[in-house]
């Protein structure tokens, strides 16, 4: 699937690019114009290692109003849809060299999701607005800026379905949490994306090429604020990963113990059909699951918790859950921590996976041996009876066996 993908991308590429450099620019000025909105726009672009699904806002907003462009000051423009993906990917490759040049450019994948949709949002206006048919369809008025915001939520959904393939073919997670992870981040940077794209077309078909820095500035802000909260998003997560290193320090539990389980959790939760903000509470839970040791005079043996009694599990879950709710982090991940030494038939989904990946991990002494993972999912499975969901268990059986997740190094 991926090979698929990238090869339309890149024939699409080639032959927009080969178009006009045979034809020429047709409105060199507009092209100019677009496409050095674009280049500033990469060359704004976020961190590629910050994990964001719109790294570049206002490049993407800029290409989807180029690719929806019908006029440009109340007269025709003529530009097709193989000279659109050309200016895109043009402008786009030379925002990017600073950004390559330091290691951060763009992924393969981002690339090939920014020609895909932007050639659908082409090809669904183009032919139509220059053959003269949403002309005669739906005029210029009201109607018209339907047809646009009709087909920006058409490209949105392309552009999620085709994200979602390009992470299910690299990964063994199910494709429909994944799409359901894409459609979600629509609701934030997405669709401010999506609504000026709409604003910035609309806009220079009534005033000109004036209209883009103008109509670019609340974009501009909206991405400088999802940066600072990107920022603090960061820090926080460091925070927790920190206090969850305390057991490590103090001796109490195995080093590299709370990164494994949160890394596992995160994959059996994913796998389970988690979305994206569960699976952050769940991660953070998983990190802190063990926080509640610290309150013990003596450290428990290795830092297990499995073997010990169920009313001792119990005990150091609500210690745990205790001081978890003194840290600020959400109220979610204070219950799981909490909850995770109850039976598994009282116990909402993020504290099973935490009670049997915690288990998992103590039974196998962070030893990545197929000897002392088969014996330590043995025993899971023997208490599936009480204490361990049997569907948590073969999902994490089935993550270990595929080999699919990184190891954690216990040091």
């Amino acid at each position: 699937m991926v090979t698929a993908l990238y090869s339309l991308a890149g024939t699409l590429t080639l032959w927009a690019l080969g178009a006009t450099l045979r034809g020429g620019l047709v409105e060199p000025g507009v092209a100019m114009a677009f496409g050095g909105l674009i280049v500033v726009g990469e060359l704004t672009r976020w961190g590629a290692g910050e994990g964001e699904r719109e790294p570049a806002p206002l490049a993407s907003a800029g290409a989807l109003a180029y690719a929806l462009l019908g006029a440009n000051a109340g007269h025709p423009t003529r530009h097709g849809v193989l000279q659109v993906i050309a200016v895109v990917v043009a402008a786009a490759l030379v925002g990017s060299v600073p950004h390559v040049a330091v290691g951060r450019g763009p992924s393969p994948d981002q690339a090939a999701r920014r020609v895909l949709t932007v050639a659908f949002a082409a090809v669904c206006f183009q032919p139509l607005y220059n053959a003269g048919l949403l002309d005669r369809w739906f005029g210029h008025g009201p109607y018209f800026a339907l047809v646009l915001l009709l087909l920006l939520v058409l490209t949105a959904l392309c552009d999620a379905v085709v994200a979602a393939l390009l992470v299910h073919a690299r990964t063994p997670y199910r494709y429909g949490p994944l799409l359901r992870d894409e459609l979600r981040g629509l609701l934030g940077i997405g669709s401010a994306v999506c609504a000026t794209g709409a604003v910035i077309a609309l806009a220079v078909a009534v005033a000109g090429l004036w209209a883009l820095p103008v109509f670019c500035v609340p974009l501009l802000l909206a991405q400088l604020a999802f940066r600072r909260y990107a920022a603090v998003r960061t820090t926080y997560r460091q925070t927790i990963t920190s206090l969850a290193r305390a057991t490590e320090v103090a001796g109490y539990t195995q080093p590299g113990h709370a990164r494994r389980v949160a890394a596992l959790s995160r994959a059996v939760g994913r796998e389970l059909g988690l979305c994206e903000p569960e699976l952050t509470v769940l991660e953070y839970a998983a990190l802190m699951h063990d926080i509640g040791q610290l309150s013990l005079l003596d450290a428990v043996p290795a830092g297990a918790t499995a073997p010990l009694p169920a009313a001792e599990q119990r005990r150091i879950a609500l210690l745990g859950g205790a001081v978890v709710r003194q840290t600020g982090v959400p109220a979610g991940v204070a219950v799981i921590v909490e909850r995770q030494a109850d039976p598994w038939r009282e116990q909402p989904l993020p504290a099973r996976i935490v009670r049997a990946v915690n288990a998992y991990d103590d039974l196998a002494g962070g030893s990545t041996a197929p000897g002392s993972s088969l014996n330590a999912l043995e025993q899971l499975r023997l208490g599936t009876g009480r204490d361990y969901h049997p569907q948590v268990v073969e999902s994490l059986a089935r993550i270990l066996a595929r080999g699919s997740l990184t190891p954690v190094p216990p040091g």
